[in-house]
């Protein structure tokens, strides 16, 4: 189907997210990183079609980092995925070059797959 990157701190939610995604999609390739020094290096080597970005990554934020990445790769869906979901920063996200803003809070399992549908037409 594809691939997508998971640009994540917090362990857990990375892996919970990661299992959700592959189970639903078994022929998803999901990798990860856990801040954007390792993003760079995971979209060289895996070219992901989708990323799911956080906002609070340690060293450069995901506003930023959403924005270099789309810079360098214009072509990459990414949709930031935060629990910091105001409005400021849902126009910072946009203006940065996400195509879409999740909520952590208040997105369903069924809005993240549809998300993955919406990236991988068949």
């Amino acid at each position: 189907m594809g691939q997508i990157l998971i640009v994540e701190d917090n362990p857990f939610f990375r892996q919970t997210l990661k299992r959700m995604l592959v189970t639903r999609f078994p022929s998803l390739e999901v990798s990860e990183a856990s801040d954007g020094e390792e993003a760079f290096s995971r979209i060289e080597e895996a070219s992901p079609q989708l990323i799911f970005m956080d906002i609070g990554l340690p060293g450069e934020d995901g506003i930023h980092l959403t924005q270099r990445i789309r810079n360098v790769y214009p072509k990459i869906r990414i949709v930031i995925i935060s629990n910091y979901d105001t409005s400021e920063y849902r126009k910072s996200a946009l203006q940065a070059g996400a195509t879409s803003f999740l909520s952590k809070r208040s997105s369903s399992p069924g809005d993240i797959f549809d998300m993955v549908q919406s990236s991988f037409p068949a």
